[in-house]
């Protein structure tokens, strides 16, 4: 998969799927390329810390608009991932590939807890990443004006981001009642 996929990905996804993002957070050992995106929209601040649960225990409740996530996570952390989103937040994180139905099951389950719509997404290579939103859903309310404005983009666009969340019929089998859109 070309280096920009993953990164452009995991941030316009949620950035232009959130009506008014201001306030990021991303959780990662090695952000950089996650932050050179968030960097593309000149109203946004970002704050990126080591996925420790400490860090993110830490946080002000209802302090994010969005979360990016690359680190593993278990219940307690995602119990503080909906504390620090906002009532409209939106969450973004990786996960097993969709034929490890079992973790992925697990993984959704947990997050419809606290998420009203938990989707997976396609990146080029086959892989997923999870978008999960309190409000917002990414095909209905994307922000096409955002979506198609933004400049140096190598991969992602208005057409990319609706097209990723096409999935097939045994995945959608597969998911019966855990995915939810």
């Amino acid at each position: 998969m070309k280096n920009f996929i993953y990164p452009e990905m995991m941030v316009h996804v949620p950035l232009c799927t959130h009506k008014d993002p201001k306030n990021i957070l991303i959780l990662s050992d090695s952000a950089i390329a996650i932050g050179v995106e968030v960097s593309k929209y000149y109203d946004i601040k970002a704050t990126t810390v080591t996925p420790l649960l400490e860090s993110i225990q830490a946080a002000n409740t209802h302090s994010f608009d969005v979360i990016i996530s690359e680190c593993t996570y278990d219940d307690i952390m995602l119990a503080h991932v909906s504390r620090v989103l906002k009532d409209d937040g939106l969450f973004v994180t990786t996960h097993p590939r969709l034929d490890n139905i079992d973790a992925n099951k697990k993984i959704m389950s947990e997050l419809g807890k606290y998420f009203k719509i938990i989707m997976p997404y396609h990146l080029e290579d086959g892989s997923t990443l999870l978008l999960a939103s309190k409000e917002y859903h990414p095909t209905a309310d994307i922000i096409l004006q955002r979506a198609d404005m933004l400049d140096d983009l190598e991969y992602y666009n208005s057409d990319i981001h609706i097209a990723a969340f096409a999935m097939g019929n045994y995945i959608k089998r597969a998911y019966l009642g855990i995915i939810k859109n």
